[in-house]
């Protein structure tokens, strides 16, 4: 065998190598999404149905509680800074936060696969004032049953679920799902139909 042949070999496993790395990264990342059999399901949730609960420590360390802001209305948002989406929908949030105020619309995040350090990074970078939940053993992503990133639970100011948006929002949706939840009129039919639990 001859040097450029031996050197063909080595390359061709060297790339061999470095995909087999990226599909097991891939895998794994992939079974983080898909609950474990056995695993005890939480209940689907219902339009009209109260918002599971949410308690934790945020980025920035201060203690959390979903219940705590009762009387309001609430998105909350699970997100990552890993995801392209995530970041995209981003800054619509934080205007959408401004621009809803005097209503004391909240906006929680729910840091979902990423892991704190990048999330405080671009969260310092990026200008977001809202409190981000770290959900380390995913309890609070499998109460909500979110299979992607971002996602969206629109919470009226009684605590109870109203929508559910899959996807980045958009500022018509943002609109939409909102006038849900504020008691600003109508009931516009939401993204995701969420039948009632019987």
């Amino acid at each position: 065998m001859t040097a450029l042949q031996l050197d063909r070999r080595r390359r061709y496993i060297v790339i061999g190598l470095v995909a087999a790395l990226v599909a097991t990264v891939a895998l794994v990342q992939l079974a983080k999404l898909i609950p474990s059999p056995g695993a005890s399901e939480p209940p689907l949730l219902g339009r009209g149905q109260p918002a599971p609960p949410i308690v934790g420590t945020t980025l920035d360390g201060q203690a959390f509680d979903l219940a705590s802001l009762r009387g309001r209305p609430v998105v909350v948002n699970f997100w990552g800074p890993g995801c392209v989406p995530c970041r995209t929908e981003f800054p619509l949030l934080r205007s959408k936060l401004e621009q809803h105020a005097a209503d004391g619309l909240a906006v929680i995040g729910v840091l979902m696969i990423d892991p704190p350090a990048p999330a405080r990074t671009f969260v310092a970078h990026y200008g977001g004032t809202w409190p981000t939940v770290i959900d380390p053993v995913e309890a609070i992503r499998n109460a909500y049953r979110v299979a992607a990133r971002p996602q969206s639970y629109f919470i009226d100011r009684d605590g109870i679920l109203r929508s559910i948006q899959v996807g980045e929002l958009t500022d018509t949706e943002f609109e939409r799902q909102y006038a849900l939840i504020s008691g600003g009129g109508g009931a516009p039919k939401p993204s995701i139909e969420i039948p009632p639990n019987s």
